[in-house]
């Protein structure tokens, strides 16, 4: 292991001439790996807005299905923390790279196996049984993922670019958003509604099988961070992070759950609950809302990095604390329009209700870099973002009961949207002034490569 500074927290043989280009193929390499993450699992919110209900919970009749098929999401997110806490501590122990290998090797294999499930009609209610044991495998991937991805593209990078940096694994959310409503798209265009129930609900599940492949060669080819090597070679790694975390960093825990709520919670709103509620109570074509959110993902492609340069200049928590209020603003006037159920009135909905929340999303990961401290960062990103994901996995369930109790009126959306844009408003600004307050011995400081701007 080559020695590293204490000053640095970089290897000392390392030249910055040499560290620009590692940074930028490990940052596009982690997002990658969080857009086979992301694939898999709104491939799994696409699929059970129609399909879980009648393959999987056919006696239940077409609420009782539709309210269980919400809930299947809810459970991967309910073990997530668990999952947090597990990978969380492997990552602070055994490092970035290693634990990003496993938590995306089975991701990809439940997902695999997701297609080649019974259905009810085939095996009565194993296939259920199954499907929600292969949910929690998930769900427990997905709780060591996120902060793990963060981490990698971020301790490769220098203090001036790290928030840029940490919006790059942002990128994968909509790239697999992306790619799961074309697949579906693309389902929809070749294949009879029949044949579609039938089996070629499949197909997409097990495509992630050769992505996982392509993946797990990615995460392979890059090396530990050298924030992590530098733990290793000061002997700082933290014996018991997540107990660390919990004692000397409560505050700023809850501080970081309430900012990662609107960027999450936005996306189960409108990937999720919207497209069923889209079909069934405004009238659109499934493959309309297909195309309207497939739309609004592209256009995150851009808007990502833009706003993660925006945050390298002015700071993530007030990145955050913007798209927030800016979502807050426009929430109810995106839902009265929605109710004109008109295409381009869908579009610009997906576009505009997507682009603030994606402010806050694409600023999330340098927000929570800097609240925690290197020795059990990973735990506290990963617990904190599980939590948040804990709770968001609950809305489309939440928002379908509001929705029955207020007689589906137009504004019932709306209600959750804003009450998720309030919370990260409030904790992005309380996030901003914690931040500013950090002990000097918690700033990282790489001259090297702050000289070199990577």
């Amino acid at each position: 292991m080559p020695s590293v500074s204490p000053r640095s927290s970089v290897p000392s043989g390392s030249s910055p001439a040499l560290d620009r280009t590692p940074t930028r193929r490990v940052a596009w390499a982690s997002m990658v790996g969080t857009s086979l993450e992301s694939f898999d699992f709104y491939l799994f919110a696409y699929f059970s807005a129609f399909f879980v209900g009648p393959l999987f919970f056919e006696p239940l009749g077409p609420v009782g299905g539709t309210a269980l098929s919400f809930l299947t999401i809810a459970v991967a997110f309910v073990v997530r923390p668990v999952g947090a806490l597990i990978f969380g501590y492997l990552g602070d122990r055994l490092g970035r790279r290693t634990t990003l290998l496993w938590t995306v090797g089975i991701m990809g294999v439940a997902t695999g196996l997701i297609g080649l499930l019974p259905t009810y009609a085939q095996a009565g209610w194993l296939g259920a049984v199954l499907l929600v044991t292969l949910r929690i495998a998930q769900g427990l991937s997905l709780g060591g993922e996120w902060g793990g991805s963060i981490l990698i593209a971020t301790e490769h990078s220098s203090p001036v670019k790290r928030a840029f940096y940490a919006a790059i694994p942002q990128l994968g959310s909509p790239v697999g958003s992306i790619l799961s409503a074309t697949v579906f798209i693309v389902l929809t265009i070749v294949l009879p509604a029949e044949e579609l129930a039938a089996w070629g609900w499949r197909i997409p599940f097990l495509l992630a099988l050769p992505l996982l492949l392509v993946s797990l060669y990615l995460r392979w080819s890059i090396t530990e961070t050298p924030v992590f090597e530098g733990l290793v070679a000061e002997g700082r790694r933290d014996r018991t992070p997540v107990l660390s975390m919990l004692r000397q960093r409560p505050g700023a825990l809850v501080v970081a759950i309430g900012a990662a709520l609107l960027g999450i919670g936005s996306y189960s709103l409108m990937n999720t609950y919207t497209i069923s509620y889209g079909t069934s109570q405004l009238g659109f074509s499934y493959q309309d809302l297909l195309v309207a959110t497939t739309v609004g993902g592209l256009l995150q492609l851009i808007t990502i990095p833009l706003f993660g340069m925006w945050a390298a200049r002015v700071g993530s928590a007030r990145v955050v604390a913007a798209g927030a209020l800016g979502t807050l603003l426009i929430t109810f006037p995106m839902y009265f329009l929605l109710q004109f159920s008109t295409f381009p009135i869908l579009v610009a909905t997906m576009i505009i209700g997507g682009i603030l929340p994606t402010m806050s999303w694409a600023a999330l990961g340098g927000l929570m870099n800097d609240l925690f401290p290197d020795r059990f960062r990973y735990s506290a990103l990963s617990f904190a973002y599980a939590l948040a994901a804990t709770i968001s996995g609950f809305i489309p369930s939440l928002t379908f009961e509001f929705g029955l109790a207020t007689g589906n009126a137009w504004w019932h959306p709306g209600v959750i949207l804003a009450v998720m844009s309030a919370v990260t408003l409030v904790s992005a600004v309380t996030a901003h002034a914690v931040i500013r307050r950090r002990p000097d011995a918690e700033i990282e400081k790489t001259p090297e490569l702050v000289a070199s701007a990577s």
